[in-house]
């Protein structure tokens, strides 16, 4: 039996102890937290014993971390700048290492994750949750069932939480990468969309700014072409009201699926055809610690059997969610002018 892959995480803020934490506790075959690491030791000491790790396990910079020898991996959840650094020391140092969404701060960066990515044999993953639920493949079977799709419409709505443990944080007030909290949550939804209907080629968009304490732009709405000719649009906001509507239309000329996931834990998806004008539903099951127990079972698997290609989001595939929102930027910038998605 493969021995469990011993990670090291650095960055133990809230969404470590909430998320993954309990992520990686969930897949003991699979990953064992072994240290972490934090600028501020006294916030590491606290995750250390929220953790269980020994005070021996707790490092003050992911240099330490790195070279730990009890440490197979790193789980980096650091801002989006830091994000080329530590991928281009871990790799240098032989370990593989997962990162989180956004990619980088901005597309030069995130290149820069690419290249590294590209350069070596070990895994270097983007920790993009989105693309593991259990409705794309879902989804994905249902499709020959409405015939050639001619459009789609993807429409999300998070209602903005004035209490939430997250506004607070640095980051998020003052934020380095481009979209602010749209690039942040704004990936997931492309992540989903894409990961049923392909990659984008064209944006068009408008962006705007609904509240003060985003830091950055929050909302926009956008029209795409995708790279098989299809067309859309993806509006995203984080700064209304209730209620959260989440939905992604999928219409074909003899039928649609519609697929709703406000309520995460009891999403939905519906087929609609000429036949069934009423519609089918099925409820989707629920993902285990929404999905990121499965990304790193996945990224468990790759540095297990040292094998890159394994990973279902590698650095080019979490460039492309990233380029979209980017795309979408420069073109609010430019007057909702065409822009063309960019590639590493």
């Amino acid at each position: 039996m493969t021995a469990p892959v011993r990670i090291g995480l650095i960055g133990t803020g809230i969404f470590a102890s909430t998320s993954h934490v309990p992520a990686i506790h969930s897949i003991p075959e699979r990953l064992t937290l072994t240290a972490c690491a934090n600028r501020t030791v006294e916030k590491a000491k606290h995750f250390a014993t929220e953790a269980g790790l020994p005070e021996s396990k707790i490092y003050s910079s992911l240099t330490e971390l790195i070279n730990d020898p009890e440490v197979d991996a790193i789980d980096a959840l650091l801002p989006a700048s830091f994000s080329a650094s530590a991928v281009k020391e871990a790799v240098a140092a032989g370990k593989p290492i997962a990162i989180e969404k956004p990619i980088a701060a901005n597309l030069e960066l995130a290149r820069e994750v690419v290249a590294v990515a590209r350069s070596t044999d070990l895994p270097v993953a983007v920790l993009e949750n989105f693309v593991f639920w259990n409705a794309i493949p879902e989804i994905k079977k249902l499709l020959p069932q409405i015939g050639k799709i001619v459009y789609f419409s993807h429409y999300c709505t998070a209602p903005f939480n004035t209490k939430s443990v997250y506004l607070a944080t640095p980051w998020r007030l003052h934020p380095q990468h481009v979209g602010g909290y749209l690039s942040d949550g704004g990936v997931h939804q492309v992540a989903l969309f894409t990961e049923v209907l392909g990659e984008v080629d064209t944006v068009s968009g408008m962006t705007t700014q609904v509240r003060e304490q985003s830091g950055d732009v929050d909302s926009m709405t956008t029209t795409l072409k995708m790279k098989s000719g299809l067309m859309g649009t993806f509006t995203y906001t984080s700064a209304v009201s209730y209620p959260r509507i989440n939905r992604l239309l999928i219409h074909g000329v003899s039928g649609t699926v519609a697929y709703d996931f406000a309520n995460k834990t009891n999403s939905t998806i519906t087929l609609y055809t000429d036949t069934d004008q009423a519609g089918t539903t099925k409820v989707v099951p629920a993902d285990d610690h929404a999905g990121i127990s499965a990304e790193f079972a996945n990224f468990a698997e790759a540095v297990q059997k040292k094998d890159k290609s394994l990973l279902k989001v590698p650095a080019e595939k979490g460039f492309h969610h990233f380029a979209v929102i980017c795309a979408a930027v420069e073109s609010a910038k430019n007057g909702g002018t065409v822009v063309k998605v960019a590639t590493p």
